[in-house]
């Protein structure tokens, strides 16, 4: 067991809870590994999808636990099965097996040294396929450097300019400043987006690089689009965007009225017009009628 879990600071959150004994902290789970599903996943963008699946390891905890969360039962720590680190070596691989582009590990920074020990097992016993690392933004640096040489792709969110958002809807002021550090990390480590194309599948396959989420929330427009720019301005098309319109209001948003609702097709189309606007080159945008919980995949326990 990692003696990083005895007073655990993985995360900004800095909770200093002994993990390893049992006791959780604001990501709600302990240091034994806990996923709720790991299956091959066909609605990332395409160049992580492609047609075959990403192999999408959901894990169970969270430090954010977004209000409007749409996998907040595994984000509670609430829905998952305990396995050993070799059970995850074993996964990784069976993920590969089965054809998935790229291991795709969602919100895993709380076990982040389970993971660098799993990647490198795997790797001895035959993983070839890219890991991409899907997360908030949510993370320390020094965390993330534990991961260089260990991720292939990065694709965190950019959840929020404002702090005022990131305190009312995530409890994390912080977070603007956390997710530009953090971005910025990512970045060096990855700095050279390199695809593969896949003539099977017919796409460029991500093999190497950094992919920005953006999902644009009902009324944030402007918040949105300081992001973009941001970005934009910071590392131009060396990285890419992914402009999302995926918000799918649920059940435990009817105290927060304003994210009650979806966004409509019009304001999206302002947000990707802006970004063409301002150079944005690289981008992923979403087509209609994607705000459905049908995207939203079962936690129960598949491939675990």
């Amino acid at each position: 067991m990692s003696t990083q879990f005895l007073l655990c600071e993985l995360c900004p959150r800095k909770c200093k809870v002994n993990r390893a004994v049992g006791k959780t902290g604001v990501c709600k789970v302990d240091a034994t590994l806990k996923l709720a599903r790991a299956a091959l996943h066909f609605w990332e963008e395409t160049c992580i999808s492609g047609t075959k699946g990403s192999g999408a390891v959901f894990f169970s905890g969270c430090s954010m636990h977004c209000v409007f969360c749409q996998n907040r039962d595994i984000a509670q720590g609430v829905v998952g099965k305990e396995i050993s680190q070799e059970r995850l070596v074993e996964i990784f691989l069976e993920l590969q097996e089965k054809g998935a582009n790229n291991i795709n590990l969602v919100t895993p920074g709380h076990y982040v040294p389970h993971i660098v020990w799993a990647v490198e097992q795997a790797r001895n016993q035959g993983l070839r396929i890219p890991i991409v690392y899907n997360t908030s933004s949510y993370e320390k640096v020094d965390t993330l450097k534990q991961l260089e040489g260990i991720v292939d792709v990065y694709l965190p969110d950019f959840k929020y300019w404002s702090p005022e958002l990131a305190a009312k809807y995530s409890n994390a002021s912080d977070y603007p400043k956390v997710a530009r550090a953090a971005i910025a990390e990512m970045v060096r480590q990855q700095p050279n987006a390199v695809f593969l194309y896949e003539e099977e599948q017919n796409v460029d396959l991500i093999q190497k690089g950094v992919v920005v989420r953006q999902l644009l929330l009902p009324g944030q427009l402007q918040d949105a689009k300081q992001i973009i720019k941001y970005l934009y301005e910071t590392y131009g098309n060396q990285i890419y965007y992914s402009l999302m319109s995926q918000y799918t209001p649920l059940a435990h948003v009817e105290n927060y009225p304003e994210l009650n609702r979806k966004v409509s097709r019009r304001t999206y189309e302002k947000y990707v017009d802006y970004a063409i606007e301002i150079g944005v080159e690289n981008g992923y945008i979403q087509e209609e009628d994607v705000a459905e919980e049908s995207f939203i995949p079962a936690f129960d326990g598949e491939g675990v």
